[in-house]
C-alpha cells in the first residue's frame, strides 16, 4: 500500500487528516448496518429509557478505547505483534479470531450496501453490493490508499451524522424525557448496555483506529496526548451517531407510529420526512456499509502483514483479495449469512477479552514493551474493570455458538 499506509518511522508531529482517518475509521467501522438495525429495534422495545443504555456503553467503551488505543499507540506494535510478545503463537490465534469475524461481517457490511443503493436508486440488491465492492477495492487501488481512505471515511462518517440528525430533528422527539431518562432512567436494561459495547469495541473494530496510527507512524511516547484525544473522539462520533439515530427513530414511536414492517429504520424514515426519508436512509446505509467494508478489510489484513515480509509488500491485494472474497459470498448467497454472522458475532465477543486482557497486562507488566513508558495507575484500573465487564460479554457470546446447534 502506499506509503501513507506503511509503518515507517515515528512522525514527530502527526497530519490532522492522518488523526482524523484513525477516528473515523474507528467510528465508521462501529456504524455498520448492523449497529443502525440494532440501534433502532432497542429503541422501539425502550422508548426513550434506551438513553440510559447508551450512555453507559459510550462510557465503557471510552475506557477499553483509552486502554487499547494508548497501549498500542505507546508500544508502536499492532495488537497480534504484542500478543505474541507476552505469549509465543497468541497473536496468531488473535489474528486467526479477528480475520475470520471481519470477513463474515464484511458479508454483512456488502449485503448492507446494496439494501442501501436499491432504497436509493431501485439497484438490483447483487448488482449494488458488487458495485459497493468495486469502490471499495478502488479506494486501495488509488495510488494514495492511505489518504483516499482517510478522506472517505470522515467525509461518509459526517455524510450519515448531517443526515440522520435532519430526520431526527423532523421527527420532533421527546428530547427533555430523554434526558430524563438519561439519569434517571425507568427501566435498566442489562442485555442493550452489553449488546452495544460488543458492538462497538469487538473484534476488528477494537484496533481499527489504534492499527491505523501504527500504520502512519503516530507512535511512542511523546504521542499519548494525540493518540488519547483521538481515541476519545472517536467513540464520541459513534455515540453522535447512535444518539441522532436514536432520536429519529424515537420521534417517530413516541408519536404512536407503530413500526411493524421488515425494515423498521427505513419505515420511521418514511414517516419522519415522506417518501425523500426512504432515500436519506438508503443513503445513509449505503454510507455505513461501504465505510465498514474498508474498516473491516483494512484492519483484518493489518492482523496478517507483519507475520511476514512478503504479506507486508502484498498488503494491497491481500486488501483487494478480502473484499473481492467478501463479494463473491456474498452474491453467492444473495443475502447476509445469517448463521456465519451468529458465530462471527460469538467469536468477536470472545476475541474482546482475549486481546483486551494481552494488552492490559502489557499496560501492567511488560514496560519493557512500552519503550519505559510508566503507565498511568488510574487508567489501567479502569481498563481492568472494563476488562471484567468483557469477560462477562465474551461469556454471553457463548450462546451465538449454542444457537447454532440449536
Amino acid at each position: 500500500m502506499a506509503d501513507e499506509i506503511a509503518t515507517g518511522p515515528k512522525a514527530p508531529t502527526p497530519r490532522r487528516g492522518t488523526l482524523l482517518g484513525a477516528v473515523f475509521l474507528m467510528a465508521t467501522s462501529a456504524v455498520g448496518p448492523g449497529f443502525i438495525t440494532q440501534t433502532t429495534e432497542f429503541t422501539i422495545q425502550l422508548g426513550a429509557a434506551f438513553a440510559f443504555a447508551i450512555v453507559v456503553s459510550v462510557l465503557v467503551d471510552i475506557a477499553v478505547q483509552l486502554n487499547v488505543w494508548r497501549v498500542i499507540g505507546v508500544s508502536g506494535r499492532r495488537a497480534q505483534d504484542l500478543g505474541n510478545a507476552v505469549l509465543p503463537g497468541l497473536g496468531y490465534l488473535m489474528a486467526a479470531l479477528v480475520v475470520f469475524g471481519g470477513l463474515v461481517f464484511n458479508i454483512g457490511n456488502i449485503a448492507g450496501t446494496s439494501l442501501g443503493l436499491d432504497a436509493l436508486f431501485g439497484l438490483n440488491t447483487t448488482v449494488g453490493g458488487l458495485l459497493s465492492a468495486v469502490i471499495a477495492i478502488g479506494i486501495f487501488l488509488s495510488r494514495r490508499a492511505g489518504v483516499a481512505m482517510d478522506r472517505i471515511v470522515v467525509v461518509l462518517g459526517a455524510a450519515m451524522i448531517l443526515l440522520t440528525t435532519f430526520v431526527a430533528i423532523a421527527s420532533a422527539p421527546p428530547v427533555g424525557r430523554a434526558l430524563t431518562e438519561t439519569v434517571l432512567p425507568s427501566e435498566v436494561d442489562f442485555l442493550s448496555i452489553t449488546t452495544l459495547i460488543g458492538g462497538t469495541v469487538g473484534g476488528y473494530i477494537t484496533y481499527a483506529g489504534a492499527h491505523r496510527l501504527v500504520d502512519a507512524g503516530v507512535t511512542g511516547p511523546d504521542q499519548v496526548s494525540a493518540v488519547s484525544r483521538s481515541s476519545i473522539i472517536s467513540l464520541l462520533v459513534t455515540g453522535v451517531m447512535r444518539v441522532v439515530l436514536f432520536l429519529a427513530i424515537l420521534g417517530v414511536v413516541a408519536g404512536g407510529v407503530t413500526l411493524t414492517s421488515s425494515n423498521p429504520t427505513a419505515e420511521a424514515f418514511q414517516h419522519a420526512t415522506g417518501e425523500i426519508g426512504m432515500r436519506l436512509f438508503g443513503m445513509i446505509l449505503w454510507a455505513a456499509g461501504i465505510t465498514s467494508v474498508v474498516g473491516a478489510a483494512y484492519t483484518s489484513v493489518s492482523f496478517l502483514v507483519t507475520f511476514s515480509a512478503r504479506l507486508e509488500r502484498g498488503r494491497n491485494w491481500l486488501v483487494v483479495g478480502f473484499v473481492a472474497i467478501s463479494a463473491v459470498v456474498f452474491a453467492l448467497l444473495n443475502k447476509a449469512p445469517t448463521t456465519l454472522l451468529v458465530l462471527a458475532g460469538a467469536l468477536n465477543g470472545l476475541i474482546l477479552p482475549v486481546g483486551f486482557g494481552v494488552l492490559m497486562f502489557v499496560a501492567a507488566r511488560r514496560r519493557d514493551l512500552l519503550g519505559g513508558y510508566r503507565y498511568p495507575k488510574w487508567l489501567l484500573a479502569l481498563g481492568v474493570l472494563a476488562w471484567l465487564l468483557t469477560l462477562y460479554l465474551g461469556y454471553n457470546s457463548l450462546s451465538g455458538i449454542g444457537e447454532l446447534w440449536g
